[in-house]
């Protein structure tokens, strides 16, 4: 059988051009006819300036080469070129299908210009009842749609008020996955216009529940899925997904999605929530986002039992076979797309995460959203509640519940960020952190026992077991919660606060809402009204004494969108934490007074692409400085040429 791919077909042909070529294979009988179809610039078969000049004695040789290869097989000859093209084969039975029996190997393939059928089924090209009369007549659309022609806006209107029929969060979720892989742009302009409403449904918390039953709904890849299966053939593996110009990679092993714990090869939803929040919040291209899944197994027994399970089913792999898959992965990852491409870690355990980001971070563009894009936002918030409790962040005491990768991620930039600021060394700031962990308080007398990335935050102190006994022994002006359990802050805690502090400033971060630390309406409610509070999953409006309160959303959302646009517009290697810092502050920037006396300690998110292009004009600012920017000269002006790179839904026209 002859394997041929477009640019070998029209090298071995000698067709010439300046237009497109269909190639259709149809097996016969007896001998193979190739079609090739010539495509105009205008997208009609046989027009524009397209020239299809075949070759006879090339199409001899290629018929002398296959015979000499298959001799046996005359179904394997290149029979002639058809004089009578018809766009993507006509009604000819193109893969040969129909008339090969069922042992026998047929070929599926065809490269053409999108037109007819196809084009509406091509999610990056179809634009269903937006396509114009012209169009529909320029690409053989007639009769395949009813008459009416829908604005873009209609489409957007419509689609809302679909998804606003169901009741249940994670039908709302398969919806918005099925317009994404119908209409790609729709999908985009559905999000970017009513990003408040949709955020949670394409992310946290309802892709959560989407990971969980994730076999169960799994229609289609929208990603790459790695496995112990492809070890040695991982860059073979990338140069099957169909994009080449990658510039964001979102990498996860499912160890630990969200508050959830082991989901496996199932935590794909997550790399393909967060890319769509990249191009949708970030202006980053769709085409340049690459979701993939490394599976090394799972030791959830639930899934490893569950008959729609769809990874590995064996044990997780450790040592040395998990370090050595992920190294041929990076390796691969660079020499497949370049130095430049930005290479987030998500949802890996603790063990794992803190020493890839070690590892990696002074040979790849890495960065971490859990314990970076994490630390960033929260500082964001606590540098905007300065403003609402007065005083520097110096002036603060901080105490965490959880010491894993997001615990101790924000204690490190906020001791980064008080050293910057204070000018003291890094070693005094933090002894203003404290965290508990599953074992109470972590102090010096614990510290034989401790992980290596929680030995800096152990401090003098008797050892404490409740979380309330160390609020009131190490009197916290600042309470943030990273434990992925919920309703850890209860009611005597809030109130040991709310007694300590005129406005105490509570953040339960943990995700998704069933994970939350408290509620918004507990914290509000435990503190007669005077708690600054935020969360990472939403909640709604409070009504508590008369007065109405909105729950700020501490979601990584906010940074990690805008600090990749910064990353690949300056054309940064390296991620550093003074980029992080700048983050934050640029972030910190936009809330406005109003938000403030709503007693919002971050912008609402309507405003997120002008957000994310004044974090990635500070981002790229930052790498300009710290010379990490290869993409020169620098711009002049950073914010108006972020703006000018983000990727725009609007339909395009078609010749």
């Amino acid at each position: 059988m002859i394997s041929l791919n477009r640019s070998s077909f029209l090298n071995n042909t000698g067709i010439s051009g300046s237009g497109s070529y269909s190639i259709s294979r149809v097996q016969r009988k007896g001998p193979v006819s190739v079609r090739v179809v010539a495509l105009g610039s205008n997208g009609r078969a046989g027009e524009g300036n397209a020239a299809v000049l075949v070759e006879k004695n090339k199409l001899k040789e290629m018929r002398e080469e296959s015979e000499s290869e298959s001799p046996s097989s005359s179904s394997t000859l290149i029979d002639d070129v058809d004089s009578k093209p018809t766009v993507a084969g006509g009604v000819q039975d193109v893969y040969g299908e129909d008339s090969a029996t069922e042992d026998q190997f047929v070929t599926p393939w065809s490269v053409s210009v999108a037109s007819g059928y196809s084009l509406l089924r091509d999610p990056h090209h179809n634009k269903g009842l937006a396509f114009s009369i012209r169009e529909r007549d320029a690409h053989f659309l007639r009769g395949l749609l009813p008459p009416t022609v829908a604005s873009h806006d209609l489409q957007v209107k419509k689609m809302m008020h679909n998804i606003r029929q169901y009741q249940v969060p994670l039908q709302k979720y398969m919806a918005m996955m099925d317009l994404q892989e119908r209409n790609q742009r729709l999908f985009y302009k559905l999000l970017i216009d009513n990003v408040e409403e949709l955020l949670p449904i394409v992310y946290t918390p309802t892709v959560g529940e989407a990971c969980q039953k994730y076999g169960s709904i799994f229609m289609r890849p929208q990603g790459l899925f790695i496995s112990l299966k492809e070890k040695g053939k991982i860059l073979e593996v990338l140069r099957n997904w169909p994009e080449k110009n990658i510039q964001v990679i979102v990498v996860t092993d499912g160890e630990r999605i969200l508050g959830l714990g082991d989901l496996g090869c199932q935590g794909m939803g997550i790399p393909v929530g967060k890319l769509s929040l990249y191009t949708a919040l970030g202006g980053i291209r769709p085409s340049a986002c690459l979701p993939i899944t490394i599976d090394v197994g799972t030791n959830n027994e639930k899934l490893l039992n569950d008959e729609f399970y769809i990874g590995l089913r064996q044990r997780r792999a450790t040592g040395q076979e998990y370090a050595e898959l992920l190294d041929e992965f990076m390796m691969a990852v660079k020499q497949n797309y370049g130095e430049k491409v930005l290479i987030q870690f998500e949802d890996f355990a603790n063990h794992n995460a803190f020493d890839l980001l070690a590892k990696y971070g002074t040979t790849h563009l890495v960065f971490n959203d859990d314990i970076q894009g994490t630390a960033s936002v929260v500082l964001a918030g606590l540098v905007a509640g300065q403003k609402l409790v007065g005083g520097t962040l110096a002036d603060h005491r901080f105490l965490f519940l959880g010491a894993g990768e997001a615990g101790t991620g924000i204690a490190e930039l906020i001791a980064l960020e008080m050293s910057k600021q204070t000018k003291a060394p890094l070693e005094e700031t933090r002894k203003k952190i404290w965290l508990v962990d599953s074992k109470g308080l972590i102090v010096s007398s614990r510290k034989e026992s401790l992980q290596q990335f929680k030995k800096p935050w152990a401090h003098e102190h008797e050892p404490i077991k409740e979380l309330v006994d160390a609020v009131k022994a190490i009197r916290p002006t600042v309470l943030i919660g990273t434990s992925g359990v919920g309703r850890t802050f209860t009611k005597e805690v809030v109130e040991a606060m709310a007694s300590i502090n005129e406005k105490p400033i509570i953040l339960a971060l943990s995700n998704p809402t069933s994970q939350s630390e408290c509620t918004a309406e507990e914290a509000y409610t435990w503190s007669q009204g005077r708690a600054i509070f935020a969360s990472g999953s939403p909640f709604p409006p409070v009504e508590y004494d008369g007065k109405v309160f909105m729950p700020g959303q501490a979601n990584n959302a906010y940074i990690f969108p805008g600090l990749g646009l910064g990353l690949i517009m300056s054309g940064a290697i390296r991620v550093h934490d003074d980029m992080l810092l700048a983050a934050s502050e640029a972030l910190a920037a936009q809330v406005s007074q109003e938000n403030f006396d709503r007693g919002l300690i971050y912008p609402p998110f309507t405003n997120i692409r002008k957000i994310s292009a004044h974090i990635a004009a500070n981002v790229a600012a930052k790498a300009y400085e710290l010379g990490l920017a290869t993409r020169l000269p620098e711009p002049k002006d950073l914010v108006k040429y972020a703006e000018s790179c983000m990727y725009s839904p609007a339909y395009r026209n078609y010749r």
